[in-house]
């Protein structure tokens, strides 16, 4: 049977297998606690051409109004990022560019705008990688070419702004999290942010993590060297 993409982002089905939930306390972390602690976690996307599930091997956070990279900056509260000020556990998806969709996991308290930038994922299966290329549309062999970069990830999960506000922590939704690989267990590294040059000081922060080693992230900053992170 040929994959067909999905008619409906919004359609709801039962999760399949045992669900297991990430802990509350992750999403009401503010999202540089949070950022590391969702590297290993599984994201799971359900379109019309089956469900599709990834590692998460890359983020960056982005905290609070003085955060000079933050879309809520100074508190800066908009129709698009009204979202980021509510508590945390729904998705933040807007467009970049004109072009790519970013995916963001909204973190915290409600009025302290908290986000965390998901920027590269691995799929869990042959099955995933199929239906994760197909969205894609792309031949190349190169692994980070597929999901390592926000707008590739977005591009190879179906995600668009449909998802805006999608809950994460709800498995019966098109777009969820779920408990995968301990962080803990992980070496972690972190670095600066990418592409944030307006962020000034910011930009500098070291906020962005990522597995070492891992073949789907998708920058290795050689101007910058990583420094291990530690849970």
């Amino acid at each position: 049977m040929p994959i067909e993409p999905h008619s409906e982002a919004r359609a709801t089905h039962p999760p399949r297998g045992p669900f297991r939930p990430l802990p509350a306390s992750l999403f009401s972390s503010a999202a540089l606690e949070a950022s590391p602690l969702l590297l290993g976690q599984t994201l799971v996307r359900r379109t019309e051409a089956g469900e599709i599930r990834s590692r998460i091997v890359e983020t960056e956070s982005y905290g609070g109004v003085l955060d000079k990279g933050s879309h809520a900056y100074g508190g800066r509260r908009t129709a698009r990022t009204e979202i980021m000020f509510g508590p945390g556990g729904p998705a933040y998806v807007y467009l970049i560019y004109g072009m790519y969709h970013c995916l963001n996991v909204v973190t915290g308290e409600a009025d302290n705008p908290q986000a965390v930038l998901i920027r590269a994922v691995e799929p869990l299966t042959e099955e995933d990688e199929r239906r994760m290329r197909f969205f894609r549309s792309i031949k190349s062999k190169k692994t980070a070419d597929l999901s390592g970069g926000p707008g590739k990830l977005c591009r190879a999960l179906d995600i668009d702004k449909s998802l805006n506000g999608c809950r994460l922590s709800v498995p019966t939704g098109p777009l969820y999290l779920e408990a995968g690989d301990d962080p803990h267990s992980l070496p972690i590294l972190c670095g600066p942010r990418i592409n944030i040059d307006y962020a000034e000081e910011y930009a500098a922060k070291p906020w962005r993590f990522w597995i070492k080693d891992h073949a789907y992230v998708s920058v290795n900053d050689k101007a910058n060297p990583p420094k291990p992170f530690y849970l």
